[in-house]
């Protein structure tokens, strides 16, 4: 394979250490998480795609959620299962970018389908009375595309503008491709990606956290001056969402923090373990928290796996 400074053909992952016999029981572990991941999700969607009963606001943005943990986990996990069995790490740079993409896209979406969640809860707790006509089908499939449809464009300008830079390089220092890896490849100032990256940053992070920020506000608002009753329908509606969406800051925090600063100092095994957080513990922590936190959802889980069983 053929490199110049102005065009790679595949990329070196250097981040894979090598553990002799144990990468029969990486493999194993990591398998195991996948068939979990993909198991509760698709459970969970089917669950609420069948009942009818399901076809509100809140199910139909959790369905969605639960989508996007079957496409983020899907863009790696079977990757890493090659990988972890292979001798030699690397990938070439079309899939390098379709990885990019996917992952970014996981990310972005998750951030802003939390969002929207947080929004729907503002409506149902702070105007119950006006839920109904505020969260029409119209708004319902107007908010799941604006959770999915900007993300994609904005990470699809992202790629464009990566795969147009003069590379003087091809090792990339992580299990799986980033796009700030890449631009740190870069043989000149990426000045335009360093732009676009900020403004990514603004469009899938600082919006949806400024949602979700405002909306817990006015939550806890009414909480604190409402009834028994108001109090006890948002700590039951809104704990899981809230613990989702610390859980998924934390992952991500750290990945942006490896990928921008020197973390040679940390451990190897730690750092891999942290920067496949996002990516493997999410798709399992809301499928569970989801299922068991919610009565009308666990008990249809219930039903439906006693049909299949009998």
């Amino acid at each position: 394979m053929k490199m110049n400074s102005t065009q790679v053909f595949y990329f070196t992952l250097s981040a894979y250490i090598d553990t002799g016999s144990v990468k029969y029981f990486s493999f194993l572990i990591i398998l195991c998480l996948y068939v979990l991941i993909v198991g509760s999700n698709v459970l969970l969607i089917v669950v609420i795609c069948v009942n009818r009963s399901l076809h509100e606001p809140m199910y139909m943005f959790l369905c969605s959620l639960f989508v996007n943990e079957l496409y983020g986990s899907t863009s790696l996990l079977p990757f890493l299962l090659l990988q972890i069995l292979s001798d030699v790490h690397i990938i070439s740079a079309p899939l390098c970018f379709l990885q990019i993409f996917s992952v970014y896209t996981y990310g972005s979406v998750e951030f802003t389908n939390l969002a929207v969640m947080s929004y729907d809860r503002y409506v149902a707790i702070c105007h119950p009375l006006q839920y109904n006509s505020v969260m029409t089908s119209r708004k319902m499939v107007f908010l799941v595309s604006i959770t999915w449809l900007p993300p994609v464009f904005a990470v699809g300008g992202t790629i464009v503008l990566s795969s147009s830079l003069q590379l003087c390089g091809n090792v990339i220092n992580k299990i799986y491709c980033g796009n700030h890896s890449i631009i740190k490849l870069a043989c000149e100032e990426p000045r335009v990606n360093n732009i676009y990256e900020l403004f990514m940053v603004f469009l899938t992070v600082c919006v949806p956290g400024s949602v979700i920020l405002y909306t817990y506000m006015r939550i806890l608002k009414v909480c604190f001056s409402g009834s028994k009753q108001t109090r006890q329908k948002a700590v039951s509606t809104c704990t899981p969402h809230l613990a989702s969406v610390i859980n998924f800051s934390f992952g991500v925090s750290f990945d942006v923090l490896q990928s921008r600063f020197d973390m040679n100092n940390v451990p190897s095994m730690l750092r891999i373990f942290l920067s496949l957080y996002f990516l493997t513990c999410q798709p399992v922590f809301n499928p569970v928290l989801y299922g068991l936190n919610m009565s009308k959802i666990r008990s249809l889980c219930k039903k439906l796996l006693q049909k299949f069983s009998s």
